[in-house]
């Protein structure tokens, strides 16, 4: 693999880097789990649309520039230095998003990603039960053909940004004669559906970072329906295939804390103080996260030459999952 960037790679980051600098936010904003947050990191999403940042992985069509893969790690890596808001879209963008493309019609893609982009519509996930967190087999809300319609009856819970997202999107039972992962379907529910109640979850801070979701007899039209009914398992996996591999975990948020962190220590020295024991725990984080770095620039250039993600999703979500306890615990 080639190490360097090439001029048009390199042009590109310096693009990111420029437009960042002239257009982020005067003052940090509000925690986007708080009602006046939330609008304006959805404002925000907006500037990042305008100037065709918000998706740049995306066809021109949908609001992206149509990025290749480095070009988008670039983006995330600039992104997280500059020291940019959060994003707010995050259930949408990263992981609805690439399976709208695996599974979605052309009506689908056309309806949903361009406003995702735009910070329009953001999105909620809601998978969890319960009594069924981790185990999304055995999930018990139904989805009862009407017609045209599914109803819906059920229940879930710790459903991220579910608390003002404006849809979100549920695996439901639609066979209810059935177990485990047959006769589960993919529904893209809008958050005003009559016959849904939002209940919001707070943190030990009081936040309402999460929601709870109650079905009773909501109507979901069949066009909301992704992938074919019963299909649901097949098209979950591959919204999880995004939450484990590139798509979520992109190496720019580790590298930035990871500087943070060398920041910190250097403060640390000017006071006259030293600690030879965080000092290697410090030195430790960061060749972890370049190395995150190179792991997954390999992994990109894999894809690019035609290769399959694979066994690369599930060590990747490994990595990065033990590198990010290690960042905040040495924080």
């Amino acid at each position: 693999m080639d190490l360097d960037f090439t001029p048009s790679q390199m042009a590109f980051r310096d693009e990111v880097r420029g437009w960042l600098a002239e257009n982020l936010p005067a003052e940090p904003l509000p925690s986007l789990d708080t009602p006046e947050g939330f609008e304006l990191h959805r404002e925000w999403e907006g500037v990042l649309h305008e100037a065709r940042w918000s998706v740049v992985a995306w066809p021109e069509a949908h609001g992206g520039r149509d990025a290749d893969l480095v070009e988008w790690l670039l983006f995330e890596e600039e992104y997280y230095r500059s020291g940019a808001p959060g994003r707010v879209n995050t259930n949408g963008i990263s992981l609805l998003g690439p399976t709208l493309y695996a599974f979605g019609t052309a009506k689908q893609q056309d309806r949903f990603l361009p406003r995702m982009a735009s910070g329009e519509e953001i999105w909620a996930q809601g998978w969890s039960e319960p009594d069924s967190g981790s185990d999304l087999a055995s999930i018990s809300t139904k989805g009862i053909r009407d017609g045209e319609w599914f109803v819906l009856d059920g229940q879930k819970t710790w459903c991220s940004r579910g608390a003002w997202a404006d849809w979100m999107f549920c695996i439901v039972r639609t066979d209810p004669d059935s177990e485990r992962h047959r006769g589960l379907s993919y529904l893209l529910v809008p958050a005003d559906a009559e016959g849904l109640e939002r209940r919001p979850v707070g943190r030990l801070d009081g936040e309402p970072a999460f929601a709870e979701l109650f079905f009773d007899g909501c109507r979901v039209h069949e066009s909301n329906l992704l992938g074919g009914e019963g299909e649901g398992w097949n098209v979950a996996m591959a919204t999880t295939s995004s939450e484990r591999g590139l798509n979520l975990r992109a190496p720019g948020r580790f590298l930035a804390a990871a500087d943070r962190l060398a920041d910190l220590y250097r403060e640390l020295l000017e006071t006259g103080s030293s600690d030879e024991g965080l000092l290697d725990e410090v030195v430790q984080a960061w060749t972890g996260a370049q190395a995150y770095r190179w792991q997954t620039y390999r992994t990109a250039a894999h894809l690019s030459g035609g290769g399959e993600l694979g066994a690369a999703s599930s060590m990747g979500k490994v990595f990065w999952s033990e590198l990010d306890v290690e960042l905040h615990s040495t924080a």
